[in-house]
């Protein structure tokens, strides 16, 4: 029974609070530039995770086309020229 006592104890002093889980969910949504503006209004945890997941997708998606569009300009650009100097500027 003291093992079963342990774990019990063990399971509830890592579990977060609802207290907790709703200032993290405050912080995410101030960190979303969609719900930043809204930030009076209640939204609820479900609703602050979607957009979350939304944004992060379009991040990725962003990511990909920049990666994307950098690719083709390296293709097409001399890579002695001062526009090649530049790019590799940003990569530093």
């Amino acid at each position: 029974m003291s093992s079963w006592r342990s774990r019990s104890q063990q399971s509830n002093s890592s579990r977060i609070s609802d207290e907790q889980i709703n200032d993290l969910v405050s912080k995410l949504q101030m960190l979303l530039p969609e719900t930043r503006i809204r930030n009076n209004d209640r939204v609820s945890s479900a609703k602050v995770l979607q957009e979350t997941c939304n944004y992060i997708k379009n991040l990725h998606r962003e990511v990909d086309d920049l990666s994307e569009r950098l690719a083709e300009l390296l293709e097409t650009t001399d890579m002695s020229s001062s526009q090649a100097a530049i790019i590799r500027s940003l990569f530093m």
